[in-house]
């Protein structure tokens, strides 16, 4: 596993109850702000292995970005159930609901 990928995993599984960050978000603090789509593949391919709070990811507008309906739907309910607020439209604010942990907020550091 790179350094990266372990860098990833470790901010992920930081992400507190109540709150998101963006790919792109993960991505710069792991080390690449180009990496979005690393992220993505890492959660798409370790979530269940490392227990990843996936449903805390999302885009960089704020939204939830999941095409199929049945895994919308499961990032959807499982960030409500944690009291995260979605519009209609799967939009969720930012400036109430984004993590920006500090160096003492992720493990490692």
């Amino acid at each position: 596993m790179t350094p990266f990928t372990e860098k990833v995993i470790e901010i992920i599984q930081n992400i507190p109850k109540g709150r998101v960050m963006s790919y792109g978000q993960i991505a710069g603090l792991a080390g690449n702000h180009r990496a979005a789509r690393q992220v993505a593949r890492i959660l798409h391919s370790m979530s269940k292995k490392h227990h990843l709070p996936w449903h805390r990811v999302i885009n960089a507008k704020g939204q939830i970005s999941l095409p199929n309906e049945e895994s919308y739907n499961e990032q959807l309910l499982s960030l409500e159930n944690e009291g995260v607020e979605v519009e209609v439209n799967g939009f969720i604010d930012l400036a109430k609901y984004q993590w920006i942990p500090t160096t003492e907020g992720i493990k490692g550091d």
